[in-house]
C-alpha cells in the first residue's frame, strides 16, 4: 500500500512511518515545512492510494486567542487534503479528537452521539470532521482519538519528567477524565485502517481511563521519580481553554482498541530510554 502521510513530523506522523516501513509500505512523508495544508492551491495527492491526515494545530490553550489559526489548519485544512485525495482517488484518513464533546456525561461517548466543542480547539476539530466528509462523502474515515503522547515529541509524560526534575511537587487536575493513548499503539490501528477503509467515524482509543492526576501518578511510579503528585480542580488551574471533564470514548462501530494505556505508557518510557 502507497501511503502519503501530512504533519509527519509530529509524534504520531513520525510513529506512522515506522510502523508503515515495518509492515512493508510505502510512505511519503510530509512535514509542515513540505506542505502547508491551509493553501489549497499548495495541496496534491499524487500516486498514494491513502491519505493520513496528522497535521494539526495542537495548542488547546493557545487557540482560544489564535481561533483563526486553529480553524485555518484543523477545519480549513483538513478539507483541502481531503479535497485533493478525493480528486486523486485516494481514501482519506482524518485524526481528531474526544475534545468535539462537551464532557457533561459520565458513561463513554459512541460515534452517533451528539457533539458539542467547548472550547476554539474542538470546534476547529469539528469543523475539520465537517470539511472531510463534505470533500470526500464516499472516501474518508475520520478517527477520534484522546489524550496521545509518544516519543517523538512533546506530551504531557514528558512535561511531567521535565517538571519532576525542576520541581518538589507537582499539581494536576484530578476532575478531567480520559483514555490516554499511546502514538506507537495508535499508529498500527490507523494502518489497519487504511487497509480496511470503513467509512465514516471511529472512536479508536485504548483500554481503562483515568484521570489527569492518576496518569501523573502513574508516570512518576513507572518511571521511579519520587516527586510528589498533589491533585487540583480545573477551577483552581485557571487555564484559557475549558476542557471537558469526562471525554472518554468507546465504539458502537467495532473499532480496534488499543492496548491499555499503562501498557502504553511503559512502551513509551522503553521508547524514551532508548533513544
Amino acid at each position: 500500500m502507497r501511503l502519503l502521510i501530512t504533519g509527519a513530523a509530529g509524534m504520531l506522523g513520525l510513529d506512522l512511518q515506522a510502523a508503515a516501513a515495518s509492515a512493508g509500505h510505502e510512505c511519503i512523508a510530509l512535514t509542515r515545512a513540505d506542505l502547508d495544508v491551509t493553501d489549497p492551491a499548495a495541496v496534491a495527492v499524487q500516486d498514494a492510494e491513502v491519505v493520513i491526515n496528522c497535521a494539526a494545530y495542537t495548542k488547546v490553550d493557545g487557540a482560544e486567542s489564535d481561533s483563526e489559526s486553529a480553524h485555518a489548519v484543523n477545519g480549513t485544512g483538513a478539507g483541502n487534503v481531503a479535497a485533493a485525495a478525493s480528486r486523486a482517488g485516494a481514501w482519506v484518513i482524518q485524526v481528531s479528537t474526544d475534545y468535539v464533546f462537551d464532557g457533561a456525561r459520565r458513561e463513554p461517548y459512541l460515534e452517533s452521539d451528539p457533539t458539542g466543542p467547548i472550547s476554539v480547539y474542538g470546534a476547529s476539530k469539528l469543523a475539520g470532521e465537517r470539511a472531510v466528509a463534505e470533500a470526500a462523502p464516499g472516501g474518508h474515515t475520520i478517527v477520534r482519538c484522546s489524550a496521545l503522547f509518544g516519543a517523538g515529541g512533546p506530551c504531557f509524560p514528558a512535561t511531567m519528567l521535565r517538571l519532576a526534575g525542576e520541581r518538589e511537587q507537582l499539581t494536576v487536575v484530578d476532575d478531567q477524565i480520559t483514555r490516554p493513548t499511546f502514538t506507537g499503539h495508535l499508529a498500527p490501528a490507523l494502518l489497519s485502517l487504511a487497509e480496511s477503509r470503513p467509512l465514516g467515524i471511529l472512536h479508536v482509543v485504548p483500554a481503562g481511563q483515568c484521570s489527569w492526576y492518576e496518569f501523573a501518578l502513574e508516570i512518576m511510579r513507572r518511571a521511579g521519580v519520587g516527586t510528589e503528585v498533589i491533585a487540583v480542580s480545573t477551577a483552581e488551574l485557571a487555564l484559557p481553554a475549558p476542557r471537558p471533564a469526562y471525554s472518554v470514548m468507546r465504539s458502537e462501530r467495532g473499532a480496534p482498541v488499543l492496548p491499555d494505556w499503562r501498557d502504553g505508557l511503559d512502551a513509551y518510557l522503553a521508547a524514551r530510554v532508548a533513544a
